[in-house]
């Protein structure tokens, strides 16, 4: 079931999965306010959301030419589609113009309540928090109702677990019922009451999946996620009033506000110096960034490069870093090229020497310890390889001495991207491959070819159980992996995937 998951939410783009989930919860809103399950208006919720959207991108599109920054339309619409699920869906004129207002406020705060390049708060919240302000439009949050919530809920499962936020989501929601169940036990409520306030008619699932897991306002390492998650809930759940304020939009930019304080909050300007081809299938590809990026061995690194033709896949991704941290020096990240291969994959192969690209801050906590005697277990499947790469590189560049065996699969023949370095740094490396290197180097054991598995493994390095372990590579490696070693024994087991796009 896992690796279903990890294959089937991996092959979809997180804009589109967020878009596609929003607009089946309105057509989910449509037909039950027909049918007399949810309290709005059918042609309220329609007039509602086109005129919140077609705002959003209006405005985000005058503010994008007027700065001449490319429009990216995915983020708009779903910008415009949040708005819309806030605020009160009423087919009259002043709250049509309060959502048309705060779909437009939202939009402009991207580039307006922006701090190089990142905006700080949540766009639709700051818009809906303004127009409420103003009385023109309420914040209902009208989408958490009994009737829509099992498509909030399924919706927010598939997005979570596919942003690996599914541990946030869960502890926020979590927390927000406790406080909820002592602040309503105190003043003697029922636990229908409880349910009822804290998750069957509140926002508090619709928060937690829509909007407190947005990347670009949370910090980059998972406990100060954890943080923030625990400060929004606290001031969602607590009795108050702040004056004009909507008590759970005004939580929320709290939150945005205290994670901008944590890491890097920037977007990051990087200059293409040039490819290097690593394996038949796979390049490496270098940058020059304007300005140095602090990032750990093992972290990523979105990218962004609008490109012409894009297909469904859209034109962000994700890529961690092979480079080891430098004040000075260039990243680099690498891609392997199948024959099938996405618009944004071939944009990047396509670029020329000289051309800028941009990233958003570096984030990740799938990084060593700090300890440098613990002996470690990395395992790399294919292009999995990418943060050990990073990890290895910086380790013999600041000459850390670690007890580590490298477990290599790669299931093409030819050359293996980042030999030398594995060589270099000095770790024992077991690798299953195709065919067996010749000479095979010092320090290396050929385990055949074939899919590992968790037996393959144990019988080649025997104290496993006993390592700390970090596994990189496609997801049904890494679930098939992380399972097998966990019945061996090993209870550290760290795990990144590539679902490939």
């Amino acid at each position: 079931m896992k690796t279903w998951l990890d294959r089937t939410t991996g092959a979809v783009p997180m804009y589109k999965l967020v878009l596609i989930s929003l607009l089946i919860l309105e057509v989910a809103a449509i037909v039950f306010s027909a049918l007399g399950l949810v309290s709005r208006d059918p042609l309220g919720i329609v007039v509602s959301s086109l005129v919140a959207v077609a705002a959003s991108v209006g405005a985000t599109w005058v503010v994008a030419r007027i700065l001449r920054v490319k429009l990216h339309l995915e983020s708009s619409l779903i910008t415009g589609m949040l708005v819309f699920f806030v605020l009160e869906p009423k087919l009259e004129l002043l709250p049509m113009l309060g959502v048309a207002l705060a779909a437009s406020i939202a939009g402009a705060s991207k580039f307006a309540l922006a701090v190089r390049g990142r905006h700080i708060f949540n766009p639709a919240a700051v818009g809906s928090l303004i127009v409420g302000a103003i009385g023109l439009s309420y914040p209902a949050w009208w989408a958490g109702t009994p009737a829509l919530l099992p498509f909030v809920a399924g919706a927010g499962f598939l997005i979570l677990y596919r942003t690996q936020r599914l541990t946030l989501g869960l502890f926020f929601i979590a927390l927000t019922a406790v406080v909820f169940a002592v602040r309503i036990g105190l003043a003697g409520g029922t636990v229908s009451d409880w349910l009822g306030l804290a998750l069957l008619s509140s926002p508090v699932v619709f928060l937690a999946v829509f909007m407190l897991s947005e990347p670009l306002t949370l910090p980059p390492r998972r406990w100060q996620q954890l943080l923030i998650g625990a400060i929004v809930a606290v001031l969602v759940a607590v009795p108050f009033s702040p004056w004009l304020f909507n008590k759970v939009l005004f939580a929320l930019l709290i939150g945005n506000l205290i994670a901008f304080l944590f890491g890097q909050r920037r977007a990051i300007r990087l200059t293409f110096l040039g490819k290097k081809q690593l394996s038949p299938t796979t390049w490496e590809l270098s940058f020059q960034p304007s300005r140095p990026v602090r990032f750990l061995p093992g972290q990523y690194m979105e990218l962004t490069i609008p490109h012409r033709g894009a297909d469904f896949r859209g034109s962000r991704r994700y890529f961690s870093i092979s480079s080891a941290p430098s004040d000075s020096g260039p990243i680099t990240f690498a891609i392997t090229m199948p024959s099938k291969s996405s618009s944004f994959k071939q944009a990047l192969l396509d670029l020329e020497p000289g051309a800028t690209v941009h990233g958003t801050g570096v984030g990740g906590d799938f990084a060593l310890p700090s300890q440098g005697d613990e002996p470690l277990l990395l395992v790399a499947g294919g292009i999995g390889i990418t943060p050990f790469a990073s990890q290895l590189a910086h380790a013999t560049e600041s000459g850390t001495k670690r007890d580590v065996v490298v477990v290599y699969a790669n299931s093409a023949p030819g050359e293996l991207p980042y030999s030398a370095l594995l060589e270099k740094s000095g770790a024992r490396v077991v690798l299953f491959s195709p065919t067996e290197p010749s000479p095979l180097p010092h320090g290396w054991t050929y385990a055949g070819s074939g899919r590992v598995t968790g037996e393959r493994l144990a019988a080649t390095v025997a104290d496993a159980a006993s390592r700390r372990t970090f596994i990189s590579g496609p997801p049904a490696l890494v679930t098939d992996l992380r399972r097998a070693l966990r019945s061996l024994g090993t209870r550290r087991v760290h795990t990144d995937y590539f679902s490939g796009y």
